[in-house]
């Protein structure tokens, strides 16, 4: 029975020569990762040492050692060749950024813009091999979306397309789901789920005879209930379920799906204060005059600063996310998620694992704190009194800065 639950001495070895060949044939890049591996070991390694008989101690650390390895050897990559990839919302931001890399790789880029004499069209232009190609395209046009699948389709006859990167994504206020115009829902809806639902299925046929990739970039947003991005996370959430349907209904066909779920980055989006300015702007001229009266403008101006004090955290460098993307192209088993950004995989384990109520509070704390709207604070009529804070997990007493996609 021992021999059963503990094997020979000489398996033992075997594991361990596993272990050893293959750290021989890992690409391991040295840096903190790395070193921290081998710290976590040689400290594993002390511990066994006094606690378990050696050939125990053998077996722990070469199985400790291959999972460490296998999880920070990089991925076998597939060769670029001839490969042909779509990337829409290239004007600015990751798009971008993964226009530029793909073709310096020697991709065939299709990257679509919004204008064809944007600044970030014309510095891809100038920047890139002839190999890229530049598409207008606004996914709300149907027009545009089929002008793409023609150009497409003609121009990937020879090397097929291996992949479609979807990019694109709009959000046209933070606020309250009640002060958000219906509009800007269905506006949300239009950009970041219908249309790449209309290009993603066009181009289905042409994924399918690859065995290709399709790759989007999400939001956390879609995944938790981020306070004042209602129009934005509703359509974030329903375009990362389509793409695990996707998932799941062309795992015959050897279409690999993978969606993109990054922290804060600043892009030009981001980092465009005057565009905020002017969205809130334009919210509280929209606003009925009752629920202005019942949440009033310092409300909303409080959570436009929340807002904007919580992008000043926001990463400069984009290339984790353009990495991410890259290797859901090209590697042999990519992931079907990616959480590329500091502080994304915390904020994903208190949102599975904390109960609802700290959710809530770390949501509030490291993005938006509310304060009382107009018609709760003490003194108007026919209220009562508000709660308080230090009670209710709903309500923070102030502002607080914040990481947020």
């Amino acid at each position: 029975m021992e021999h059963w639950l503990w094997p020979s001495g000489g398996a033992w070895l075997l594991v361990a020569a596993r272990a050893l060949l293959q750290l021989l044939r890992s690409d391991l890049r040295l840096g903190r990762p790395l070193l921290a591996a081998l710290a976590l070991l040689a400290a594993l390694d002390w511990l066994c040492q006094r606690l378990l008989p050696p050939l125990a101690t053998l077996a722990v650390l070469a199985t400790a050692g291959w999972i460490a390895l296998s999880r920070l050897a990089r991925p076998q990559r597939l060769p670029v060749a001839t490969r042909a990839v779509l990337i829409t919302g290239c004007d600015s931001g990751f798009g971008k950024e993964t226009a530029k890399k793909l073709d310096s790789m020697g991709f065939t880029v299709l990257a679509t813009v919004m204008e064809l004499n944007s600044p970030g069209a014309i510095e891809l232009r100038t920047c890139c091999s002839p190999r890229l190609k530049l598409l207008q395209l606004d996914l709300t046009k149907s027009a545009d979306i089929s002008h793409v699948l023609e150009f497409t389709k003609a121009h990937t006859i020879s090397t097929g397309l291996w992949g479609l990167v979807n990019n694109a994504g709009l959000n046209e206020v933070v606020a309250d789901v009640e002060l958000s115009p219906v509009a800007t829902f269905r506006s949300c809806m239009e950009v970041n789920f219908f249309g790449a639902l209309e290009l993603t299925k066009g181009l289905l046929p042409l994924l399918r005879s690859s065995r290709g990739r399709i790759v989007t970039v999400g939001s956390p947003a879609g995944d938790m209930p981020y306070p004042c991005l209602g129009a934005y996370g509703t359509s974030k959430a329903a375009m990362a379920l389509l793409m695990d349907v996707f998932s799941c209904e062309l795992l015959p066909w050897g279409v690999k799906v993978s969606t993109i779920q990054p922290g804060c980055f600043r892009t030009e989006s981001v980092k465009d204060v005057g565009r905020w300015e002017r969205r809130k702007q334009l919210l509280l001229a929209s606003l009925p005059q009752e629920l202005l009266q019942a949440y009033g403008k310092d409300y909303i101006e409080h959570l436009n600063k929340q807002f904007l004090r919580s992008l000043h955290l926001a990463m400069p460098d984009l290339s984790p996310v353009v990495d991410d993307i890259i290797d859901a192209l090209l590697a042999a088993q990519p992931r079907r998620r990616y959480y590329p950004g500091q502080g994304v995989g915390l904020m994903y384990f208190i949102h599975y694992y904390l109960p609802e109520g700290l959710r809530r509070r770390f949501l509030q704390t490291f993005f938006i704190s509310h304060c009382l709207p107009q018609a709760l604070q003490p003194g108007q009529p026919g209220t009562t009194p508000p709660q308080d804070p230090a009670r209710d997990p709903n309500l923070s007493p102030g502002p607080s800065p914040a990481v947020a996609q």
